[in-house]
């Protein structure tokens, strides 16, 4: 009879306890907010003016270095919705001889002729760069390839 006596106090403080401790343990659940970290506004970009586009294109294109350079710059620069300055223009060819790309540099004439609106403005591109095509020996893919240009 002590024994069982003693066994129901052990089992009941232990019932005690695991209640006292359900009680204890149980976490409380705050509602916390997310606070953010940072705001960006994205309609506050500065928006790049044709002369500021130009600068940063006959800079790039003097500071290309190797082919892979030159092409990454010239896909960017004919990534925009605008056709390039002569000036930009004379700079890829320069950066294309630099590199010894003759490839690269009839590409750009090719780019060039799908990035004008028409024929008068394409001609009129290559008229402004008729001395730096003559100058490098750059050859078009009309003088080229005759048939392919009709």
């Amino acid at each position: 009879m002590v024994f069982a006596s003693a066994f129901r106090s052990i089992a009941r403080g232990s019932a005690l306890n695991s209640a006292a401790r359900l009680s204890i343990a149980r976490p409380t659940f705050q509602a916390v907010r997310a606070q953010p970290l940072a705001i960006r506004n994205y309609s506050a970009a500065h928006e790049e003016t044709f002369d500021e586009f130009t600068t940063r294109f006959e800079k790039e294109f003097e500071e290309a270095y190797d082919l892979f350079e030159v092409q990454r710059v010239l896909n960017n620069c004919f990534a925009y919705d605008l056709v390039p300055a002569p000036s930009v223009i004379e700079k890829a060819l320069q950066a294309c001889r630099r590199v010894n790309d003759f490839p690269t540099a009839v590409r750009v004439f090719e780019g060039l002729k799908y990035k004008v609106d028409n024929k008068s403005q394409y001609q009129a591109y290559l008229d402004a760069l008729k001395d730096v095509r003559e100058e490098l020996g750059i050859t078009l893919k009309e003088d080229l390839f005759p048939k392919l240009a009709e």
